[in-house]
């Protein structure tokens, strides 16, 4: 962390003299050569991790830094301190630090609750976790349920010896298309809940989606772990979690932080107010600055009055959130000429992307909605590729949620859904992927995940295709 917060007051210097005088970008004037930094964050952590492991290990933060300034030194250079510094204080206040503070917060609270009692993970039993986990995450946020229950799952599996697909399956249902019902599950619908999207709009558009996508999955993966569970040696002869204690909770305090998580971003989306900071150019309303101090309380208070025994219990600890941290801080960097291209709609370097998703008529084609916004949500930010593609089909949320209610579920099932394609399509995928590693699962490189994602996903992406977004 010593290492950001080094990148941050250098870039800060670096460009103090023009913050004043902030300017936008003309992102249409821009070339496409200046993606190769978050290109270059992008192969850092597919590759590196194959290729270097120990090195990637003990440096992955100074790599993300590396690309960071690689982008952020020639911008500088290119366009002046007002243009690089708008698009860094934004990057950072108006997306970056509310990201990560919602992040530590759910990792904290997850983390100070402890589920007693040695559950076995058969695979009756790790399907009921990731139904239920289904069904949390669009009431906590994929985040928070995935931080609270890929812990009891792994110690419900620590006496297997194949535990990598039970991982694999946690991020394609819980930590993504679990949160597809509720603008609380994942931050795209929370956005347009926030433009006017009705609250229960996607739960009413998309819960058939929705409904094939996880129950096809969990019958996918109760076939696979029945497979790998009646296998010779699978289960390992001394079960590392003894059946000493009966089922039940400690940390209790934490579940009602966890509902003031809930009710803090319920808050920001509902309270409006005409209080504004402006922050050299970035504003900063009131209701994001009450949330934020308000998780940070929340945080402070989980890591005061949560036992440490608990701690203990979970194996808790700050190797996953740090690894998040970093790497989410090279790709916020360094995606944000990608996003202002992609803003740029048909004027910009995207132009041919932004233009697909029409009809020869003019008129809007679900179909080509929901791969654009998938695809580019599997390796972008998911939350401001769906307000890219919300504003291309008109921006008008009245007539998306009727006349072109195709269209905006398309939007909202690809953002959401194909963030499982790969490990930085969403954050809870990196950090379920951190966690497992932390308890000694040797989980898929980034590649192996996107053979996974191919061979699972993908085709039910396909069969939904021509269901329901023709």
């Amino acid at each position: 962390m010593n290492l950001l917060r080094w990148i941050g007051a250098m870039s800060l210097l670096l460009m103090w003299p023009g913050l004043a005088m902030a300017s936008e970008l003309d992102a249409s004037q821009l070339s496409i050569m200046w993606g190769v930094p978050f290109a270059g964050v992008l192969l850092s952590i597919a590759v590196m991790p194959l290729v270097a492991p120990i090195f990637w290990h003990h440096h992955y933060g100074k790599v993300c830094a590396a690309w960071s300034l690689a982008f952020l030194i020639p911008f500088t250079l290119m366009f002046g301190p007002a243009v690089a510094g708008h698009g860094l204080v934004h990057a950072l206040l108006a997306e970056y630090l509310p990201f990560i503070i919602l992040l530590t917060a759910l990792f904290t609270v997850a983390g100070g609750i402890f589920i007693r009692g040695n559950l076995h993970g058969s695979p009756g039993l790790n399907v009921a976790i990731l139904a239920i986990g289904a069904v949390l995450a669009s009431f906590m946020g994929t985040t928070g349920a995935s931080m609270l229950m890929i812990r009891p799952l792994i110690r419900a599996n620590d006496n297997r010896e194949h535990k990598a697909h039970i991982v694999v399956f946690f991020i394609f249902i819980v930590s993504n298309a679990g949160g597809s019902l509720t603008p609380l599950g994942d931050p795209p619908l929370f956005l347009g809940f926030l433009k006017g999207v009705d609250f229960f709009w996607t739960v009413s558009h998309i819960f058939q989606e929705t409904l094939f996508l996880i129950g096809t999955l969990l019958v996918l993966f109760y076939a696979l772990d029945f497979w790998y569970y009646h296998r010779r040696e699978e289960i390992k002869p001394v079960d590392p979690t003894p059946d000493t204690h009966s089922l039940g909770f400690d940390g209790a305090i934490n579940f009602w932080l966890l509902g003031t998580v809930v009710g803090l971003v319920l808050l920001s989306g509902f309270w409006k107010s005409s209080i504004v900071f402006d922050v050299f150019g970035t504003e900063v309303g009131l209701p994001g600055l009450v949330r934020d101090v308000g998780l940070i309380a929340v945080t402070l208070i989980s890591l005061k009055f949560t036992a440490e025994s608990v701690h203990e219990d979970n194996q808790f600890g700050w190797g996953p959130m740090q690894e998040v941290a970093k790497l989410f801080a090279g790709i916020f960097l360094t995606i944000i000429p990608v996003i202002a291209m992609l803003k740029a709609g048909v004027d910009g370097p995207f132009g041919a992307i932004v233009g697909a998703v029409t009809r020869p008529d003019g008129s809007p084609n679900p179909l080509m909605y929901f791969w654009a916004t998938g695809a580019l949500s599997s390796f972008l930010d998911n939350a401001p590729t769906y307000l890219v593609f919300f504003n291309t089909a008109g921006g008008d949320p009245q007539v998306l949620m009727t006349a072109l209610a195709p269209t905006l579920a398309a939007i909202s099932a690809g953002a959401v859904f194909m963030g499982a394609n790969t490990y930085i399509g969403n954050a809870p995928n990196l950090m379920v992927k951190a966690i497992a590693e932390d308890r000694g699962i040797k989980m898929p490189s980034f590649f192996g995940y996107m053979a996974w994602s191919g061979a699972i996903l993908v085709p039910l992406f396909i069969i939904m295709t021509f269901i329901w977004f023709r």
